[in-house]
């Protein structure tokens, strides 16, 4: 399916104060959103994903997997400061006919949740059946509920929380230090941080997985060299592959993006926001995620009306969310068939 545009605003000032111009989203339909007979699946994607969750998340999107667009509509619209179409870093600034480059401004969880919602408006989705997100997905589909709980049937939480901790935004903050400490950083071109981003990748895949993961996928042999070992070229190898994909800027300005996550924002407090789900809510939490640890998604499960978590058995750490397909497709099934659940 090819990707589509949607014009947020002429004029659209984010959280932080700052105004963009003519701002737009790039985003996907998979299957035919004319058929209202058919539920409408939103998926909000993570870090460095981009807007086609058949390419990242298959296995649980598919023309043979759970959510495929025969049986339902799925919309994935690519977030703010993302260098996969929407408008962001490498986007031309229409005040100088030049991209953004470090001129684009930081943007936040909220102005994606308002962002999507307006494209949701646009495409006449007064109710959608299910929201699923996880990690930085999981914390705008979580905002996006909490200010417009009446538009979702539906809640799917994966490896995300409701305020991003402390130790989130260590690491994050680790990573721009490797990227702003790359000598072509401020240059105003793509490559600008790239080298930074390398080593920020190698810092960021410590959180992703954990010490089991390492010590299955990445273990000491006696055909290791002197000073050379596998977990080592593992880690360069990630930070190569990701440089060959992605922007350094927009990975800068995502990371603030997900430490700016706090639903208490404009609700009293995080108790209070939570109350507002009305929905069914799965949070679902992957076995020994050092970045998004379980006691997190179960906060949001006991903090709703209608919560359940769900803990899943891996050692993939909090990449199992998009790895562990298998495990999540049944216990995403088992929650839409539920009496309460109008899916």
């Amino acid at each position: 399916m090819s990707q589509r545009e949607f014009l947020i605003a002429e004029e659209w000032e984010t959280e932080s104060g700052r105004i963009l111009k003519n701002p737009t989203l790039s985003y996907r339909v998979f299957g035919d959103l004319e058929d209202r007979s058919k539920p409408v699946i939103w998926v909000c994607h993570a870090l460095t994903a981009n807007n086609n969750p058949f390419d990242w998340w298959s296995g649980l999107f598919g023309e043979n997997d759970l959510f495929n667009p025969g049986d339902h509509t799925i919309i994935c619209a690519n977030m703010i400061g993302s260098c996969y179409g929407s408008v962001g870093p490498l986007s031309e600034n229409p005040e100088t006919q030049e991209p953004y480059y470090h001129d684009f401004p930081f943007t936040t969880v909220s102005d994606n949740s308002e962002a999507f919602s307006r494209l949701a408006k646009s495409l006449g989705l007064t109710r959608i059946e299910l929201l699923i997100g996880g990690s930085l997905g999981g914390q705008v589909a979580l905002q996006w509920a909490v200010n417009e709980p009446d538009r979702f049937a539906n809640l799917a939480l994966l490896a995300t929380n409701a305020v991003h901790s402390p130790w989130g935004i260590a690491f994050n903050q680790s990573q721009r230090i490797a990227i702003e400490a790359d000598s072509r950083w401020g240059e105003r071109n793509s490559e600008s941080g790239t080298e930074g981003m390398k080593v920020a990748r190698s810092i960021a895949l410590l959180s992703y997985r954990n010490y089991a993961c390492y010590n299955e996928s990445q273990p000491r042999t006696n055909e290791d060299g002197l000073f050379k070992y596998r977990a080592q070229s593992y880690q360069s190898y990630q930070g190569e592959k990701l440089a060959k994909r992605f922007n350094a800027i927009s990975y800068h300005r995502l990371s603030h993006t997900m430490d700016s996550h706090n639903i208490s924002k404009g609700h009293g407090n995080i108790a209070s926001a939570l109350s507002r789900l009305v929905m069914p809510v799965l949070a679902i939490s992957m076995e020994d995620d050092v970045l998004f640890p379980p006691e997190e998604q179960e906060a949001i499960a006991k903090g709703v009306p209608f919560g359940k978590h769900r803990l899943i058995p891996t050692k993939k750490g909090h990449d199992g969310f998009l790895l562990e397909t298998e495990q999540l497709s049944a216990e995403l099934e088992k929650f839409l068939k539920q009496e309460t659940v109008k899916l």
